[in-house]
């Protein structure tokens, strides 16, 4: 069964369940009120009755006493103890009610029953006579009236449940229509992307802030965020092949020189050993490059400890200087401590500094403070610097900026978008700012 029909089901048994409840309540409360009420005005009847006839009784015959109180649509009686009837008058059309077995209640006694199929109240009341004699008098009245005022109440209650039905019934067709249009269009939309491979997302008519508007929008968010990927993706395949292509056709094309002609000149064997090795150590870079940026972000393994921010970016510097002989100003502004992971800030530096040690020749200046509650490590380089147009830009994968950032400086674009994976892993921010021709700041937020 469709959801759809599910829910005009539901609705539509609920809301007509509750309104048969509630009309049958409706019915039996005011079943029991006017039958209820109607005994009270026999059993009252009765007493007036019973008083009248002690007042007349010794100048006034039994019969005509009776004939007297006769009740306009019932009968009335007078039984003995011995439970024989002393004398019983009935009013027009209800002779059949002698036709009822007479019983001696022995006490008093009001209730309703049924003889043939017309409902009766009936109220026996002791009676002692001045001689002594005990009786009972029972009066019998007919409620037919007041059962076909209950059964024009029934017919008018369930003419109005099946009147009450219709605006039910399409009023759990609105519901469900409403609650099942965008999951229609979610499921239409879903097939059309799923035939045809482009991305596509629902049309939301109007601005809401139901859990319905809130899927929509979620469903188009992340068909943005597919899209989106989906575009990095074809862009990182194609600019990994790129990178992949180059270093494999100049390590083709130096080993069929070496088949040709290594053998007879040593010169061009050393070249094309060189060459070789080279290119294999740049496709070992980019494939260590390419495996950690592979990582998911709750693949990190980070392990936050305390951390002397001079202390470690001392060190590094340190290593820096030895290793590539490069001259850098160390200035400790703050003495800094932070709760990261040493080594991956390590690495997080290490990346900004390679990229600063690549395009300047002259002086790095390093340097650690505290602002506005943060850590901040800083590096400013004196190198060609980057056009303001290309700074969102430089942290994509594979992407270089072109004047600057030349091939033969070795690089492949892929130093900035690991330090941003490294950045985010530890809750770190990395900030650039650069002006062409002047140099370039990295800043590490801690």
């Amino acid at each position: 069964m469709k959801l759809k029909s599910k829910i005009n089901l539901f609705s539509a048994a609920l809301f007509i369940g509750l309104l048969l409840l509630i009309n049958c309540a409706i019915y039996f409360t005011f079943n029991r009120m006017m039958y209820d009420s109607e005994l009270e005005r026999i059993k009252v009847e009765a007493r007036q009755k019973v008083k009248g006839m002690h007042e007349a009784e010794t100048s006034v015959p039994i019969e005509n006493l009776l004939r007297a109180y006769m009740p306009a649509n019932g009968m009335l009686q007078i039984v003995r103890s011995d439970g024989t009837p002393r004398a019983a008058v009935t009013s027009a059309g209800n002779s059949d009610l002698r036709k009822i077995p007479v019983e001696y209640k022995n006490k008093e006694l009001a209730n309703i029953f049924e003889y043939d199929h017309i409902p009766y109240g009936f109220v026996s009341m002791p009676v002692i006579w001045s001689s002594g004699e005990v009786s009972e008098l029972q009066l019998t009245e007919n409620l037919a009236t007041t059962a076909h005022n209950l059964r024009t109440l029934k017919i008018v209650l369930i003419a109005i449940t099946i009147i009450a039905c219709i605006p039910v019934l399409l009023a759990s067709s609105m519901l469900s229509n409403f609650i099942i249009s965008p999951i229609s269009s979610l499921i239409k939309t879903m097939k059309e992307i799923q035939g045809s491979g482009r991305y596509k997302r629902i049309d939301q008519p109007k601005q809401s802030k139901d859990e319905l508007y809130q899927m929509g929008e979620t469903f188009n968010n992340m068909i943005g965020q597919l899209e989106q990927n989906y575009v990095k993706q074809e862009q990182f395949v194609s600019n990994a092949s790129h990178e992949l292509k180059t270093p494999l056709t100049v390590i083709e094309a130096y080993a069929d020189l070496l088949k040709r002609r290594g053998k007879e000149t040593p010169e061009l064997f050393d070249e094309s050993i060189e060459a070789i090795q080279s290119e294999s150590n740049r496709m070992k870079e980019l494939i260590e490059q390419l495996l950690l940026l592979a990582k998911h972000d709750e693949q990190w393994k980070v392990t936050a400890e305390e951390v002397h921010i001079n202390a470690l970016i001392g060190e590094a510097v340190r290593s820096f200087c030895a290793g590539y002989k490069r001259k850098i100003e160390f200035d400790e502004k703050a003495d800094v401590t932070v709760k990261s992971d040493a080594q991956k800030l390590k690495q997080l530096f290490y990346i900004l500094m390679d990229n600063a040690h690549k395009y300047s020749k002259d002086t790095i200046y390093v340097s650690v403070e505290r602002k506005r509650g943060k850590a901040v490590i800083e590096i400013i380089d004196r190198g060609g610097g980057i056009p303001t147009a290309e700074l969102p830009k430089v942290f994509d994968r594979f992407y270089r900026v072109e004047k600057s950032r030349a091939r033969a400086s070795g690089g492949f674009g892929l130093g900035l978008s690991l330090a941003k994976e490294l950045a985010d892993a530890i809750g770190a921010e990395v900030k650039l700012d650069s002006v062409e021709g002047v140099g370039t700041t990295a800043q590490i937020l801690l």
